[in-house]
Formats: C-alpha cells, sequence, structure tokens
C-alpha cells in the first residue's frame, strides 16, 4: 500500500484494534470511545463510586459525553485549565471534595483530560486512601501518546515541576482520536514533538512518518482548531503508543532502559520552569531533544547532524528547535537554564545526567543507567550558543 492510500485508509475509518505491550494496563484506541469509557472502567475498575476530575475547558467539551456511559452520574470535579493548576494546594482541595463526598477505597478515579489532569488526577488516586484505581482518559495528542501511558503522577512545585508524585499505573488508558478535531493547532503541535521524540529513540520510520503526517500543522494557525488536519495522525498514535508502552513494560519504575523516554526533558523541564510555563510541554521538548542532541554531539557520542537532522523536522511541523523560535531568546539566561537542571529529578550522584541519542533511533546505553553524566562546561558550551 501506498502512503497516500495509507492515509486515505486512516481517514476513512477508526484506527483498527490492536494489541500493546503487557503490564501497562487495558489500552482502548479508537473513534468513539469516549463514550464507552464508562464502561470499561466498570470493566476494569469496578467501583461503589466513580469520580471524574477535569477540567473547564475539556469538561465543557467532552463531560457530558464520559458521563453517559455510566448506569449512576459520577461524581466530577472541575478546576481552571493550566499548568500551574498541578500543585500541592488543588491536590489536597481535591481529595477534600472527595472525603467530603464519602468516597471510600472503593472509589475509582477517572481522569479526563491533557497530561495536566492526568498527572494530578493519578497522583491524587495514587494517594487517596493510600491508593485507589485510576483509569486515563486523555483528551489532547500529548497526553495519548506519553503523559496516560507509563503510570508517572506528579505535581508540581517551587523547586521544579514534576518533583513530587509516585507510579501509580493506570487500570486502563481510553483515547478517543475523534476528541482532537476541537484540539487547537499549537497543542497538536505540542503532542507531536513527543511522537517525534518516540522515533527518535527508537525507530526511525516512525520519526519520518510523523514527521510527513504532521506536515499540514505548519500551516495552520496556532489558535484554531487542528480539524481534519489530525486525521492522517490516527494511525501513528497507536504506533507511538505501543513504542513508549513496550519501553515502560521492559522497566516499569524506571531504573534502566525506561530513562531514554526521558530525551529532551532534563533542557525541556528547565526552559518550562524559566518561562513560568508559557511555553507548552512539547514545544519545551523540541527545543531540548536539538539542545541535548548538541551535547550529544560535543561529548562525541551522537553521529554529526543529527541535530540537525531533529530540528529540521521539528521546523517543517511548526514547532520550535530553539529559543528564538518560541519568542524566549531574551530573558532566560544559560545560568538560570543549568540552575533549573541542578534540581531535577533524574540527576543522580550530584552529577546532571542527561539521556543521549547515538544517532537517530538509536540511545546511548552509557554505564548501564541509560543516561549520561554531562561536565557542566559541556552543558554551559551549548547552552551558551542558543
Amino acid at each position: 500500500m501506498s502512503r497516500a492510500t495509507r492515509k486515505q485508509a486512516a481517514q476513512a475509518a477508526p484506527p483498527p484494534e490492536r494489541a500493546f505491550p503487557p503490564g501497562v494496563g487495558n489500552l482502548r484506541l479508537g473513534n468513539g470511545e469516549l463514550a464507552r469509557a464508562g464502561a470499561v472502567a466498570s470493566r476494569v475498575a469496578p467501583a461503589h463510586r466513580y469520580v471524574v476530575i477535569t477540567d473547564q475547558t475539556v469538561g465543557a467539551l467532552h463531560l457530558a459525553k464520559l458521563s453517559s456511559g455510566f448506569g449512576d452520574s459520577p461524581l466530577t470535579i472541575v478546576i481552571p485549565p493550566g499548568e500551574g493548576e498541578k500543585n500541592r494546594a488543588r491536590w489536597a482541595e481535591i481529595t477534600d471534595r472527595m472525603l467530603d463526598a464519602g468516597c471510600g477505597r472503593d472509589t475509582t478515579v477517572l481522569a479526563l483530560g491533557g497530561g495536566v489532569i492526568g498527572d494530578l488526577a493519578g497522583f491524587v488516586a495514587a494517594t487517596y486512601m493510600r491508593g485507589v484505581p485510576l483509569v486515563q482518559v486523555p483528551t489532547t495528542l500529548l497526553a495519548m501518546v506519553d503523559a496516560s501511558v507509563g503510570g508517572k503522577t506528579a505535581v508540581d512545585v517551587p523547586a521544579g515541576k514534576n518533583l513530587v508524585g509516585a507510579f501509580h499505573p493506570a487500570a486502563a488508558v481510553v483515547a478517543d482520536p475523534e476528541v482532537l478535531q476541537t484540539l487547537p493547532v499549537r497543542h497538536a503541535r505540542s503532542g507531536v514533538a513527543e511522537m517525534l521524540k518516540h522515533g527518535a529513540i527508537a525507530d526511525p520510520g516512525h520519526f519520518a512518518a510523523v514527521r510527513e503526517a504532521a506536515g499540514p500543522l505548519a500551516a495552520r494557525a496556532p489558535d484554531e482548531p487542528a480539524g481534519a488536519a489530525m486525521l492522517g495522525l490516527s494511525e501513528l498514535i497507536g504506533d507511538s503508543i505501543a513504542i513508549k508502552s513496550a519501553v515502560v513494560a521492559e522497566d516499569p519504575l524506571e531504573t534502566g532502559r525506561r530513562r531514554i523516554l526521558n530525551f529532551g526533558h532534563t533542557v525541556a523541564h528547565a526552559l518550562e520552569s524559566a518561562s513560568n510555563f508559557t511555553l507548552l510541554h512539547g514545544e519545551a521538548v523540541a527545543i531540548g531533544m536539538v539542545l541535548e542532541a548538541r551535547i550529544a554531539e560535543v561529548m562525541g557520542i551522537a553521529r554529526a547532524g543529527t541535530a540537525e537532522l531533529i530540528g529540521e523536522a521539528l521546523r517543517s511541523v511548526g514547532l520550535p528547535s530553539r529559543l528564538a523560535d518560541a519568542g524566549l531568546s531574551q530573558g532566560i539566561s544559560s545560568v538560570e537554564l543549568r540552575r533549573w537542571m541542578g534540581s531535577d529529578k533524574k540527576n543522580q550522584d550530584g552529577a546532571i545526567r542527561f539521556a543521549l541519542p547515538k544517532a537517530l533511533g538509536s540511545m546511548e546505553e552509557g554505564d548501564g543507567r541509560w543516561s549520561v553524566s554531562v561536565p557542566e562546561s559541556v552543558i554551559d558550551e551549548v547552552l551558551e550558543k542558543i
């Protein structure tokens, strides 16, 4: 089947049922799955009470359809949107509301939203009465291919992003690509960054396919709905989930190879914090991948030109590959970025560590920990050039 025929088939039909690697919960992917999420939750995580946590934006679009899948209306907790809501105060408010409503250990939490809701609701589920089941219902591309898969949950604190959290794998992930048509183009591109990352760390073919399929997003206005531009990505969503879930199944608690999923993220989390989260996560990851690939080249780990290959692909889909592309070339110093990197949770033995590529699709194993300690002089050399 030609590439054009394959794209037409993806647009004409929902993604097929497929098997995913075991050990990361039940993954359901397909058009129309949102309305069936209640039935999925009742089967895989039966409970006396169901609690849906979402934000105002997503709730207005999708809460009614999700709730229709339950016999009795679930308790719904709706919070304002944005990364700033992913904090300990909001976690405390949500858990207090659940306690006031009489939710016991026979409760299942559903996270309806993007990565912020997935992380926050996941942390609520991980800690409420020492842990209750979680069902992830992602509504953004980034959440579908990345945040909802793998069991990481967390809140942000003043010292940095995701520094207080727990591993709490979802009992199920229910992903419905139809909801992505209402996603703003800027947020769609943010998800594409993580899909390109999956290709960069494990599958050059996937990298190339995502670059081609996401090309139409480059010419669209950032705030307009992605609409039909998302249809060509539907089949590739499953491929990205398969790449990530295979890595997670091999190393659920991130003691080894799972660390390759952090490619781009040491720089990205520093950029997010330094920009006061004006950068979307995927935008920060895009810049982070280019800079970390350059670090790998300076270290003699990566093949020359790897950073530029990644940068070209990012620019071709409308993502930034440097701070200037994101309007942040002024106001964030290399000293400030390195300070934020110093509090990254991936650091060990007092050193800043990075997941570094050897080439497109291949990552450096290092000393067996799948991350590399990088001298501050090398970090400064690369950061000064941005």
